[in-house]
């Protein structure tokens, strides 16, 4: 029988964590704050917002969220998240999607400063998860390692195969397992014979988003099972993991919910921890 990760566990441990370092920097002046900007009237991303509030209440993160009608044009939003990026009271920005159809969404991510960029889209931090550097890192694949890191799971030199090349987890989650040392195999629509790859994993991630894509029979004893797949069927929140058959043959497998998804927000207000020392070093850089 796997080992459960415990996502809502490692969450709670990261809040404490957080909660200390934000009174390090109050102690300095600096009072952390998450800017989120809401274009339309999405109901998931509405709800979104009001959790992410909750989120940074709880770890004494200021919130201010900017919420724009449906019709807004590409180059107001683009303002908007121009005066959070010279607003210094501000020190991340977090983009809600979807956006209305009219607005080219890399566009308008592209607009957001790299060091205020808690989710890790901006071209410039993707750049440096490739070639390596200091970056803020996409808030998902983070907390695909850092649950794997905190359960006392090290992934050097295994063999790790990502099913999904998405740009928001499967592609920059490869790069950043390699980073680990990790050997890695990546899956996707088009890869012949998923079930073999599968079946060669010491450690398996699955950012898909189909349910029951992977089976007992896939994976071979022992493997470590990491579930970023988030499907919602008759009001239910699914993973790509057949759970129940998998966690028979898995050593240790992340559950959906209560997994991957519990500590995203977490790693998030990491991110803007992050992002305000690397402010900090750029204020500097030009002082100097």
């Amino acid at each position: 029988m796997a080992e459960i990760l415990d996502g809502k566990q490692i969450a709670a441990q990261l809040k404490e964590e957080i909660k200390t370092d934000v009174k390090k920097w109050h102690k300095k002046g600096v009072h952390p704050c998450l800017g989120v900007l809401l274009v339309g009237d999405d109901a998931a991303s509405i709800a979104y917002a009001k959790f992410l509030e909750r989120v940074a209440s709880s770890a004494d993160v200021r919130f201010v969220l900017k919420q724009l009608q449906t019709d807004t044009s590409e180059d107001e939003v683009i303002s908007v998240l121009d005066q959070l990026n010279q607003n210094k009271d501000v020190h991340g920005i977090l983009l809600l999607l979807p956006l209305p159809k009219h607005i080219d969404k890399q566009r308008v991510m592209d607009s957001i400063l790299p060091s205020k960029d808690v989710d890790g889209v901006h071209p410039v931090n993707r750049g440096y998860i490739l070639g390596g550097g200091e970056c803020i890192y996409p808030a998902t694949p983070l907390s695909c390692l850092e649950i794997l890191k905190r359960s006392g799971i090290d992934i050097a030199g295994k063999h790790a195969v990502v099913v999904g090349r998405g740009e928001t987890v499967g592609k920059p989650l490869m790069y950043m397992a390699v980073a680990e040392n990790a050997t890695v195999t990546v899956c996707h629509s088009r890869t012949v014979d998923l079930p073999r790859h599968v079946g060669q994993a010491d450690v398996l991630f699955t950012a898909v988003g189909k349910p029951g894509l992977i089976t007992k029979d896939m994976v071979k004893p022992g493997v470590v099972v990491v579930d970023a797949g988030i499907t919602e069927i008759d009001g239910k929140i699914c993973g790509d993991v057949k759970f129940d058959e998998v966690k028979e043959s898995a050593s240790a497998i992340t559950p959906v919910p209560g997994g991957v998804g519990s500590i995203t927000t977490a790693m998030m207000l990491k991110n803007l921890l992050k992002g305000i020392s690397m402010q900090e070093a750029l204020v500097e850089v030009k002082v100097n």
